[in-house]
C-alpha cells in the first residue's frame, strides 16, 4: 500500500473526521470543498474534533499538533488533487451530485490517484463510468465518530482491481480502523443494512403519528439497552443524510408515506437549518439532549 497524500473530497459530517483521523495517523491530508468559506468551517470543526481526541483517545498535544501540521486545504479541485495517491469522496448523498463530481474529477486527478466513495448507501457500480477509472474505484464507508465507532467497510463492484481493495484494507487499517472487506456489491453494506430499517421505521412511526419522537427513541432504548434511539442517531449521521436517502426513495416509489416523509423532513428540519448535531438542533438540542437526561427512561 503506496497511499501517502490523501485529499478528501468534501468536509460535511464524515469527511471531516476522515481528514483528521488520517492525518492523525501521520498521512498528508488536503481537504477539498467547494468554497474557502466552507473550508473555514472545517477548520473550526477540527478544533473540537482535537478536544474530542483529548477525552476519547488520550492524544497528546504533540500528536494533535502533528495532525495539524498534515492538514492543508483547498477549494480548487485540481489543485487538491495535483499530487493524490487516493482520493475520499464524501460529498451529498445525490447521485447526480456524485456523478457530476467523479466527471469533475477524472478530467484532472493523476492517472495514479485510487477513488473511494463514502457513500452510506449507493453502489460503487453506479459511478464506475463517470470515474474514468473503474479499475481503480471502490467503496470506503465509515460509521459516524470515527475514532471510536472505527469501521471502514470496503466494497468494490466487478470491475475494482483486487489490488486497489486490498490496499483500500490496508489503509484503513493504517488509519486506526477494523477494516471489514465485502465480498459483493450491498446496497446499504452491512451497517446501514441494519440500520437503515430501523431509521426507516422509526419515521413511519412519527410521520404516521403513531408515537412522537421521545417515545420511539425511549422505546427502543428501554427495550433493547442501546444508549441512543433511531432520532438521536439520526441527528449524529444528519437529517439532510436522511432527508436525500427518502427523497431517492419517495421519487422511485411515489410511496405516499415516503413523499409526507420527505416533505416534514424539509419543512420541519431543512428549510428551518436544524440539521442535527452539527448545527446545534434537530430532534433534540445539544450540546445537552434530552436523551441524556438522567429522567428520559422514567
Amino acid at each position: 500500500m503506496n497511499f501517502k497524500k490523501i485529499t478528501i473530497a468534501g468536509s460535511g459530517v464524515l469527511g471531516y473526521q476522515i481528514a483528521f483521523q488520517s492525518a492523525f495517523h501521520g498521512f498528508d491530508v488536503t481537504v477539498y470543498d467547494i468554497n474557502d468559506e466552507i473550508l473555514e468551517k472545517a477548520k473550526a470543526k477540527f478544533g473540537t474534533m482535537s478536544e474530542v481526541f483529548k477525552n476519547d483517545l488520550g492524544a497528546s498535544q504533540d500528536q494533535l499538533d502533528a495532525a495539524y501540521q498534515h492538514l492543508h486545504y483547498s477549494a480548487d479541485l485540481a489543485a487538491a488533487v495535483k499530487d493524490a495517491d487516493l482520493l475520499i469522496e464524501a460529498v451529498p448523498e445525490n447521485p447526480q451530485i456524485k456523478i457530476d463530481f467523479y466527471q469533475k474529477l477524472s478530467k484532472v486527478a493523476p492517472a495514479k490517484t485510487v477513488f473511494a466513495t463514502n457513500s452510506s448507501t449507493l453502489l460503487p457500480s453506479q459511478f464506475a463510468e463517470a470515474t474514468g477509472r473503474p479499475e481503480k474505484f471502490a467503496a470506503l464507508h465509515f460509521a459516524n465518530n470515527i475514532w471510536k465507532q472505527n469501521t471502514a467497510e470496503v466494497m468494490g463492484h466487478a470491475g475494482t482491481d483486487k489490488a486497489v481493495f486490498d490496499d483500500l484494507v490496508q489503509f484503513a487499517t493504517a488509519i486506526g480502523m477494523v477494516a471489514l472487506p465485502l465480498y459483493k456489491e450491498q446496497p446499504g453494506y452491512i451497517l446501514n443494512s441494519l440500520l437503515v430499517p430501523l431509521l426507516s421505521a422509526a419515521t413511519n412511526l412519527l410521520v404516521g403519528e403513531v408515537a412522537d419522537a421521545a417515545t420511539i427513541d425511549k422505546t427502543w432504548m428501554i427495550a433493547t439497552g442501546a444508549p441512543m434511539g433511531p432520532f438521536a442517531i439520526l441527528d449524529v449521521v444528519g437529517i439532510t443524510t436522511a432527508y436525500n436517502i427518502n427523497k431517492m426513495m419517495a421519487e422511485k416509489t411515489q410511496d405516499p408515506l415516503k413523499l409526507k416523509i420527505v416533505e416534514y423532513l424539509k419543512t420541519q428540519f431543512i428549510d428551518k437549518n436544524k440539521l442535527g448535531v452539527a448545527t446545534g438542533e434537530g430532534f433534540y438540542k445539544y450540546p445537552h439532549p434530552a436523551y441524556q437526561k438522567k429522567d428520559f427512561l422514567k
